[in-house]
């Protein structure tokens, strides 16, 4: 029987909602089938815990005395460049931006220790982080300098703003040239040595609603230890790539964008990361719980790993010259062995996501809904389909004369 979102929330606040996270649907569903899984299971709870670039916050430091507009400015933040374009005190800091001075990069370039990243996991964890910034006065905002410790708990509002999470699937990176490669895969082992994937597989929240029957703009998700929202789909959003008969795309495909209040969130799901020899990023913790309103969902969450399906990609040559192709298809249990064959040579595989972190992130979020402190959000639109025609396209360059 077809249950609602409305119906469901019902039974949370009366602490009587069965919850399951989405490794552990799968044995439910093998022992007792989908109709009696169907009936007594409410809400299966997701989990990822990646590099997610894409992200960053915005931030309201309020006015000084005398007041400056910093809109316009350079502005800095433990000198790291934050974008200033906005009002007098909006200030926004993405994930991968860097020092101009960062000591090690002029040492050592390519190896990057703090960024944007790091910045953001500071202020999360309560820390006081250094804000300067020069400005071009003017008669209602006449400063033209400002040099101050600010605190996450000072500040008007911190809101993480992430344009695109949680990939609905992702590539399997190897090398086949004859030198080491160092990209947002990680490193990169010359002539096969080594291939690095990024997902948590039956765990992640897109593989586990391919096409966004319960996942739309207004969902209510665990974001970062603290509550998010799904804000549109996420940037590079395309979900007209081929998919299996599952559903379960064999390629890139679906994103989010997310939003939610940073003062409620922690450095144990929001992590500044440093990638040897590309850049530095934001390892964010998000969870979406997937309401069981029929048995058709319920089959989507109870995906196994053997089930999903991703592209083997060189990242030497056919990645940065944007060939189509792939060398080949490959599971994520067959990843979660440590070794895949590729061109007929044994390759060790490693993770750049964390699983048992998403482990910890689903059973948190399960553990929240089971005790009445996380309801169920009706989504006010939906993420587009495959219906919507969108396709990521590529830049098209064309001549300035």
């Amino acid at each position: 029987m077809a249950k609602t979102i409305k119906e469901i929330n019902e039974k949370i606040k009366k602490g009587k909602a069965v919850v399951a996270t989405a490794e552990e649907i799968i044995g439910l569903v093998e022992n007792d089938g989908l109709k009696k899984t169907a009936e007594r299971v409410d809400v299966v709870t997701t989990g990822t815990f990646g590099p997610m670039c894409s992200s960053g916050i915005y931030f309201n430091i309020g006015h000084a005395k005398p007041r400056i507009k910093l809109g316009g400015g350079k502005v800095t933040v433990n000198d790291v460049p934050v974008y200033a374009g906005f009002a007098a005190v909006d200030l926004f800091l993405g994930a991968t931006a860097l020092p101009e001075n960062d000591p090690l990069n002029k040492v050592y370039p390519g190896e990057f220790k703090y960024g944007g990243g790091h910045v953001i996991q500071e202020l999360v964890a309560g820390k006081d982080v250094k804000l300067s910034a020069a400005a071009y006065g003017t008669d209602c905002y006449p400063r033209k300098k400002l040099e101050t410790l600010i605190n996450i708990k000072d500040l008007n509002e911190a809101v993480l703003f992430n344009m695109r999470n949680v990939y609905q699937n992702y590539n399997c990176a190897v090398n086949l040239s004859d030198r080491m490669i160092y990209t947002y895969m990680g490193s990169l082992k010359p002539q096969l040595g080594n291939a690095y994937y990024c997902s948590a597989g039956q765990l992640s929240p897109l593989l586990n609603d391919p096409y966004y029957k319960t996942i739309g703009i207004g969902t209510r998700i665990f974001l970062g230890g603290g509550t998010g929202y799904v804000a549109w789909q996420g940037t590079q959003h395309a979900p007209t790539v081929k998919r299996k008969t599952t559903g379960i795309p064999q390629a890139p495909a679906g994103t989010l964008a997310v939003i939610g209040d940073l003062k409620e969130m922690s450095p144990d799901y929001l992590a500044g990361a440093t990638f040897q020899g590309y850049g530095v990023t934001l390892t964010v913790g998000i969870g979406v719980p997937i309401p069981i309103l029929d048995e058709e969902i319920l089959k989507f969450t109870a995906v196994k790993d053997e089930e999903i399906w991703t592209q083997i990609v060189d990242y030497s040559d056919a990645y940065p010259n944007c060939k189509p192709g792939s060398l080949g298809e490959v599971n994520y249990a067959q990843l979660k062995t440590g070794k895949i064959q590729v061109n007929g040579k044994e390759v060790p595989t490693g993770a750049l996501s964390s699983y048992s972190k998403a482990v910890e992130i689903a059973g948190e979020l399960k553990e929240w809904i089971q005790k009445g402190k996380f309801l169920l959000s009706e989504p006010v639109a939906p993420i587009p389909g495959a219906e919507s025609g969108l396709t990521f396209k590529p830049l098209k360059e064309r001549p300035i004369e």
